[in-house]
């Protein structure tokens, strides 16, 4: 399976803007604007919020997979990533993933569902793609 994503640019980085397109038409077109990265979103996107997207999804059915295959799977799982991206001394850089999860997950303890929770932050293939790169941090609640 391979995914596919286009984007289209015109004109400079700091006055340009661009649209982003998934081949799988889940949304239309994604507007994109340096401005959306390091000022305000303004109805825009971003890569980090893309990638945030991805990381949020990823962790979710990672979690999800963990929980089940421990036989408690759960029965909600709402995750938050935050992307961080800004200036270092080495030029623009992402700086972070943090993910929040509260999860419902009936006849867990607690000690099981943050190993879980654990495991999937670790095993979850976005955060694979990040590790070394940027830093990720985990907020694991059970409801």
């Amino acid at each position: 399976m391979e995914s596919r994503a286009r984007t289209v640019w015109e004109g400079d980085l700091m006055s340009g803007s661009g649209t982003t397109s998934l081949d799988s038409d889940a949304t239309d077109a994604l507007a994109v604007s340096w401005a959306s990265r390091t000022e305000a979103h303004g109805g825009n996107t971003s890569p980090e919020e893309l990638i945030a997207a991805a990381h949020a999804s990823c962790y979710s059915m990672a979690l999800s997979h963990e929980l089940a295959q421990g036989g408690t799977p759960p029965e909600r799982l709402e995750t938050e990533a935050v992307v961080g991206f800004g200036q270092t001394d080495d030029g623009f850089r992402i700086s972070g993933s943090s993910l929040t999860v509260r999860a419902t997950v009936p006849g867990i303890t607690e000690e099981d569902f943050q190993a879980a929770a654990q495991a999937a932050k670790d095993g979850c293939p976005v955060s694979q793609a990040l590790k070394g790169n940027v830093q990720i941090s985990l907020e694991a609640t059970l409801s």
